[in-house]
């Protein structure tokens, strides 16, 4: 028997179609959920922020309702990304609402081996007592020759490539104030 490519195509897209169509798809026009977002989005607080990720600086529309996180999209009047997002950009939505995400703050104790949950109340103090004893006991005023330097080599900081451009501000601003040299973020490319 003598089937042309043509023939072989057009009876391989029947038989793909008898066997999707089996399964229960249809091509037929769905009630799209977006319909609904849609309405509640017009409802929700609407913020712009810009994506946490990389250095590119791409925006994105936060809509919040009830202290909660509905949507993330791309920001269409934001002129390095217009709207479009990365598939890291793409997965925000997931930072913000993600069941597994913990909530609680986690403290295993030296040489432990099990975590045991802390209250914030608890946990703070503990970080800044922390903090302020590392910093007393290696902060220099002035180096080896001489010169007002007015830091700490005792600390180091490597941020978080999940905050936003305000943030990670917010929080350089604060370890230049405690004296901090050594700063860093792995923002990922």
């Amino acid at each position: 028997m003598q089937v042309t490519r043509r023939e072989f195509l057009k009876a391989s897209a029947v038989a793909a179609g008898v066997a999707v169509t089996g399964m229960g798809f249809t091509l037929n026009p769905a009630q799209a959920r977006a319909v609904e977002l849609r309405k509640n989005l017009q409802e929700a607080t609407r913020t712009t922020t810009i994506c946490p990720y990389c250095a590119v600086g791409c925006g994105f529309v936060v809509h919040a309702s009830n202290g909660r996180v509905i949507n993330i999209e791309g920001d269409s009047d934001h002129p390095i990304n217009e709207g479009t997002a990365c598939s890291k950009g793409s997965a925000l939505y997931q930072m913000a609402n993600n069941p597994h995400r913990l909530t609680t703050v986690r403290y295993r104790a030296a040489r432990a081996t099990e975590w045991e949950e802390l209250s914030w109340d608890e946990a703070v103090p503990m970080i800044a007592e922390r903090i302020k004893a590392s910093r007393d006991a290696t902060f220099e005023t002035v180096n080896g020759n001489g010169r007002t330097v007015n830091r700490t080599l005792g600390i180091a900081s490597l941020g978080s490539a999940a905050m936003d451009n305000e943030e990670c501000w917010l929080y350089q601003k604060f370890l230049r104030a405690l004296g901090l040299v050594y700063i860093e973020h792995q923002a990922r490319n």
